[in-house]
């Protein structure tokens, strides 16, 4: 694991996110406060910044395969794992996978849902960095390390764009160390 010191200045990625961010009211239900990252996929000098970043990252980390989430993480993985020349392995809600899959079930901050791997999608050692949109709860994440662990990997941490720092998510995550781009 590196050291803090080592990891890539954020800053720039921080201020392009922030200006590409918006807030939408009541989504997916009453009382959310949906972070949209709409705009930042829209204007490709913005994403650029922010994926250089997550690649400088992943290359900091030594990661040899990028994990996205379903379903936003797969936006920010994706090209995470083309620039640094990682695999990419998709974490994805129940039922979507063909083949033999692990399960982990986990709480939403405004439900529950189940997570799904296949079992043979990361060799035993693999480095693996797990990209996200958003850290709210942290029961996506955990699932998401606990997936990985169970296959045999080296989780090396977790890149978010964003953090909501109010729902308290890194309690939720154990020893997984987390990255955020921006806290709110």
């Amino acid at each position: 694991m590196t050291s803090v010191d080592s990891q890539p200045d954020l800053s720039a990625a921080e201020a392009v996110l922030g200006a590409h961010v918006r807030d939408v009211m009541d989504f997916p239900k009453p009382g959310v406060v949906f972070k949209d990252i709409t705009p930042l996929l829209s204007t490709p000098a913005a994403f650029g910044v922010v994926v250089g970043a997550l690649a400088d990252l992943a290359r900091a980390l030594g990661a040899t395969t990028i994990a996205g989430i379903e379903a936003r993480g797969f936006l920010l993985a994706a090209p995470v794992a083309d620039r640094v020349g990682a695999g990419l392995v998709p974490i994805r809600k129940q039922g979507k996978l063909p083949g033999r899959t692990r399960s982990e079930a986990y709480a939403l901050e405004y439900g529950t849902a189940v997570l799904e791997i296949h079992e043979d999608a990361v060799p035993a050692g693999e480095r693996v960095l797990i990209v996200d949109d958003v850290l709210a709860t942290g029961g996506t994440a955990a699932a998401a390390h606990t997936l990985l662990r169970g296959c045999g990997a080296d989780v090396v941490g977790l890149a978010v764009l964003m953090e909501l720092t109010f729902l308290s998510g890194r309690d939720r995550t154990g020893t997984l160390d987390i990255t955020s781009i921006m806290k709110i």
